[in-house]
């Protein structure tokens, strides 16, 4: 089955098609046809589209929605000069969508019909700038691809619905939580799903012997705590804003500094949040970027003081919550990085597992130092008691595969 994979944003659209199957996956043969970035959809659209073994394509095109951005994509994608193996547009036989929050009704992934878009409708609230967005990308294949096209909703906040009630609830009044569904709902759960069961598959573990503690880092940063195979604990909340220091996003902080600034600055509430999550993070306390490459070339040729402390600042904060994460499973087997920052730099691996020794991580430097490229790679010492590896994620694959596992009716849990 030839599966478009749609993640779409309020002004970008990424896409990948996989062909995949049932037999492909137990093989792992699944194959990418074809991945694109859209960036700037409203106006002069700017777009790469990749296929493998060819050089890149980029061009510009005139697309005032996402709706004429897929139409074009499909349209080079089914053209000769392409090199997609793919002919016409009924060879894409489904789509698979990014779905940024389901809310407390979603635990896996579903088919969407008219009560499932409803259903995505209702928790916008939550999700104001991910969820309406993500709709586009439904409505938009829906338009493209005709209304027969199967596709299917795949939720971020989906694999976090196992979470313990005293993890998913904030000590508020409870009237709020039964009211408004005030509580932590916790993102980045298909990266996180994707690479428990890649790290079961590497290590041959079940999934009730799985216990790691994951962290995906990126522009967004999270961690979460695996035990069974489930969720049990993570770090985004009621949104992604909560948990570790981030590419633009602070973290957590005291809540009473939301007022204190806005009283001090002359600020709305919307305008404080818009600093916490535009101009935070990274880029706030180090004043140049939220590029954690560019603050390793900072700090590395040019010894910049902020540069350094915003990567000592994020460090910190990853290793303390992997503190919090062994104490509450109570010891974990492994601990996982993925993401970005997670898969391409060593350096920042080794900061935040530097004071952890005693807890029994244990690096081996010279491996760190060659986990760079896409591939999995044990970077912990031999005899360290905790393992540590680089597993790098696929959150495409995932979804392209729940995709024909929900059209099948079969149970898209790994």
């Amino acid at each position: 089955m030839n599966v478009l994979v749609l993640n779409s944003g309020s002004a970008t659209l990424k896409f990948e098609i996989v062909r995949t199957d049932p037999d492909r996956m137990r093989d792992n043969t699944d194959q990418r046809l074809v991945r694109g970035t859209v960036e700037r959809i409203g106006g002069e659209a700017v777009y790469t589209f990749t296929v493998p073994g060819r050089p890149p394509a980029r061009g510009t095109v005139a697309a005032r929605d996402h709706r004429a951005v897929l139409d074009f994509a499909i349209n080079w994608i089914t053209s000769a000069e392409s090199g997609v193996d793919l002919d016409a547009v009924a060879s894409i036989e489904a789509v698979g969508h990014r779905v940024a929050h389901g809310g407390e009704r979603f635990r896996s992934s579903v088919r969407v019909d008219d009560e499932v878009f409803r259903a995505i409708e209702d928790v916008i609230d939550l999700a104001p700038l991910h969820n309406p967005a993500n709709l586009k990308g439904i409505v938009a294949a829906r338009s493209v691809l005709g209304a027969g096209i199967p596709q299917v909703a795949v939720f971020d906040t989906a694999f976090h619905q196992t979470l313990p009630e005293r993890a998913y609830l904030y000590a508020l009044p409870y009237q709020l939580y039964r009211r408004h569904k005030v509580r932590r709902y916790g993102f980045h759960g298909t990266s996180y799903r994707y690479v428990a069961w890649r790290y079961r598959q590497i290590t041959g573990r079940t999934r009730e012997q799985t216990k790691i503690i994951a962290l995906h880092l990126g522009n967004g940063c999270s961690i979460c705590a695996i035990d069974a195979g489930n969720s049990v604990d993570t770090s985004m909340g009621f949104t992604p804003l909560e948990g570790l220091v981030m590419g633009t996003r602070s973290g957590d902080l005291d809540p009473a500094i939301l007022d204190y600034v806005a009283a001090k600055e002359g600020l709305s509430l919307a305008e404080v949040e818009g600093l916490l999550n535009k101009q935070s993070g990274l880029l706030g306390v180090s004043g140049l970027t939220n590029d954690m490459r560019e603050l390793l070339a900072e700090a590395e040729e040019h010894d910049d003081r902020r540069a350094k402390l915003a990567i000592d600042l994020f460090s910190y904060r990853a290793r303390k919550y992997i503190g919090a994460y062994l104490a509450a499973l109570d010891g974990a087997d492994a601990i996982v990085f993925a993401g970005g920052i997670g898969e391409h730099a060593p350096a920042v691996r080794e900061r935040i597992c530097e004071g952890l020794s005693w807890l029994g991580v244990t690096l081996d430097r010279e491996a760190n130092a060659r986990a760079v490229e896409r591939e999995v790679q044990r970077i912990s010492a031999d005899g360290s008691r905790v393992e540590v590896w680089v597993i790098p994620t696929d959150e495409e694959l995932l979804i392209a595969r729940d995709t024909v596992r929900v059209i099948a009716g079969l149970e898209p849990r790994y």
